[in-house]
Formats: C-alpha cells, structure tokens, sequence
C-alpha cells in the first residue's frame, strides 16, 4: 500500500570524517570508523539497520567528510547516499547544509542518528512519543551514574510531560544524570531553527565592531563561522524549555564508541542484541561437526573454523579466518584474513587484518574496555610467533613478537 505522503520519514547518519577517528587508531589507519566490524557488520550498519525497520522510510543519507570512494562499496550495497561535506558544518550545519536533498521527498519526520553510538536504537517507540508530543524535535536520553555524567551532555527533563527544559554539554559541575544518546527525530521545523542561529550570528558579525574588551570576554563566539552549526550547544540549549524539545527515555544499553576498547563491548552487546533482531546471524555448534560455540558468536560463512575450537561468549570472527585446532577465543573481534594457530588463546582483544598468532600463544587483556591498555590490540599484519604472551598491549601494524610483552605499547 502506498504510503501517503505526509507520513514520509528520512534518516540522516552523521559518519565524522578521518580527523574524528583519532582515538581509533591503530584500527582506523587504514579502515574509515564507521565501517569498523561490530558483531561482523559494519558500525554504521547497525543504526542502518534500525532505520530500514522503520515503516514509511523514503531514504537513508549519511553525511560526514570522509572521500567518497571510501564509502562507495559499502553505500551501493544498501541503497543509500552518501553526502560529502566540503568542511565540517558541525552536526546542525551538515543537515542544513544538505537540506534540499533531505527534504526532496518532503518528509514529515527527519531522523538524525550518530554513528558511534551503540544501542538498541529504539526508532519506532521514539517516534509514536514525538508525534504524542507535538514538538520540533525529541531526543532519546538514558540514566546514567553521576560520576560519568559529565563525559556527556546532560539535561533536565519535565518528569510528567518530558519536555526538555535545559541542556548543558559536559558541564563541570553536576547538572543531571540524564545525558543524550545521540539519537533524534525532528520535524521539517528545526531547518527553520538552524537557518535562525546562522541569520543571528550573521547579524551580530555585521554590527559587532568590537572593542578590545569585547573581544576578550567572547572569543568562541567571534570564531565560529556562520554556517558552523552545533546541534547541542546551538539548538538543544536555546530551545530548551520553550515547549519545542522532548525526551524519550531509552532502559536499553547504550555506550558511546570512542576507542577500540569499547568496540570489544558493543560487539558484545550487538551480538546479545542479535538474539532478538536476527538470530540467523548467530553461529551455533557442539563440537562435534563444529566446533563448540558458548553464547552469542558470529562467524563469518568464510571463515574456517576447526571442530575442536571453542568460541564465545562476545566472539566475532571476519572473513576468510582460520581458527587451528583446540584454540580458545573470548570476547574477542578477530578481523579478515587471520590465522590463529593450534591451541592459541585470545581473550579481550582485537586482532588485525592479516594477522597471525602462533601455536600455544596467548592474546590477552583484564577487559576493562575505559583503560587505555585494558584491551589488546593488535594492528593489521602483525606477527606473534609461537609460545609468546602478549598482555594488556597496542602492537602498531606490520610487527613481529618473538618475546613476550606486557602493558606495552609497541611502536
């Protein structure tokens, strides 16, 4: 049935660009972040994916400055567009900036989703909460302990109507233990919004012939630029309170995907996630044609994995992997083309492309994904040879070990 057209949603995913990838290095060398394996799909698959549940959907953009062709691939096989900013327009400027195309079809409800946020994505409920609430726009927040709070941007919510009533980004002192997800729905009005910020700024630059008083006491508003919009700090604090803004309560998991450690717990959480949204993807087996699988596991059709190995819980496996005999793999992402050798043990950890780890060798870490060295990782092609411990340590691609290591980082 065709839908009528003021039902129409769009969906725009903010993918960053190489410069925001930083803190994922070794890992984004050279892989963009975006299309980093999570539970063995892409990160941006799995906001992509929530968003194709959504009934009357018309497109998925995803926006961000990253080259085009390294997105090409990936955006052909899922019928989406790919729009590549010229300079980053921060995460309102992007969306206005794109505006025409987003709103060819006319949507009714624009969906805006971060893509290293990891959760349940909660699309549908979101939605039926916005058109309850009548607002511009409204934003999915969780609970979280007060001591990290402020890592994020926290807001005040009307506890009856859930209204936003006042929003502050990482504030340094503490406001409120409901802090944003990262995820949106906006009607077409918050286009009006942004155009609003960009006329005002642009009228003060005209009149502002500053004294050097002035100058000193507003130095961050004189350097951004007129079309440098931020989405938290520009449009979620001015509206707040003025019955534009709500908030949807998320009870789900939800983290934010910054550093390579905590990739090892989203895919951990998205491969428990995939027990309800897809359990095909889900490897099974009990070692007798296969080998032992002990909870949530994905194991790419490619790989090669021996029958006596045991593998899970929160275990990934790319393509074209091959797994020896009487190997032991826990919470562990194990990325294309690597060989783990007969009675290896890898436990929190990532192993990069193309890479080998000997006979009776052991990959490991503690897991304590916040850590800078709480979970090893091993960039792509790197050699471990056999009966070598490596503990706790970032081996940078292309190296050898031949002795053991331990809270090292191997440069």
């Amino acid at each position: 049935m065709e839908s009528s057209d003021q039902e129409k949603a769009v969906a725009v995913i903010m993918v960053g660009g190489p410069t925001k990838g930083t803190r994922f290095r070794p890992l984004s060398f050279n892989t963009p972040k975006p299309l980093f394996p999570l539970a063995g799909q892409p990160m941006v698959h799995h906001p992509i994916s929530a968003c194709k549940r959504l009934p009357n959907l018309a497109h998925i953009f995803l926006i961000g400055f990253y080259e085009e062709r390294e997105f090409a691939l990936y955006v052909s096989s899922i019928s989406s567009r790919y729009l590549k900013e010229d300079k980053p327009h921060g995460s309102a400027g992007g969306l206005y900036y794109f505006r025409n195309i987003i709103m060819e079809d006319n949507p009714s409800h624009v969906f805006l989703l971060n893509c290293d946020v990891c959760c349940s994505f909660p699309l549908t409920e979101m939605l039926e909460a916005h058109k309850r609430y009548g607002g511009m726009g409204t934003v999915l927040v969780i609970k979280v302990s007060a001591e990290s709070a402020n890592q994020f941007g926290e807001l005040v919510a009307d506890t009856i109507t859930n209204e936003l009533l006042h929003y502050t980004e990482k504030p340094e002192t503490f406001v409120s233990d409901l802090i944003n997800c990262g995820v949106y729905i906006f009607t077409p009005d918050v286009f009006t919004a942004i155009q609003e910020v960009s006329t005002h700024r642009e009228g003060q630059a005209n009149i502002r012939h500053l004294s050097s008083f002035e100058t000193l006491q507003s130095p961050t508003s004189r350097a951004l630029p007129v079309d440098f919009i931020r989405l938290d700090q520009d449009i979620l604090s001015p509206f707040a309170g003025k019955k534009q803004l709500y908030t949807y309560e998320t009870m789900d998991f939800w983290e934010q995907i910054k550093t390579p450690g905590m990739s090892v717990k989203c895919s951990g959480l998205y491969l428990a996630q995939f027990r309800l949204t897809s359990p095909h993807l889900l490897a099974a087996g009990d070692g007798t044609k296969s080998a032992t699988i002990v909870g949530d596991v994905y194991v790419h059709p490619s790989a090669k994995v021996h029958p006596t190995a045991k593998i899970g819980p929160s275990v990934s496996i790319s393509a074209n992997v091959r797994v020896g005999a009487g190997v032991r793999l826990i919470s562990c992402i194990i990325l294309d083309d690597v060989e783990v050798q007969e009675n290896a043990v890898v436990i929190n950890s990532i192993v990069g492309w193309k890479s080998s780890i000997g006979k009776w060798s052991r990959v490991q870490a503690d897991g304590d994904y916040n850590a800078k060295l709480g979970i090893t990782i091993l960039g792509e092609a790197v050699t471990v040879e056999d009966e070598v411990v490596v503990i706790n340590s970032i081996v940078l691609p292309n190296k050898t070990l031949n002795l053991s290591v331990q809270d090292e980082i191997i440069l």
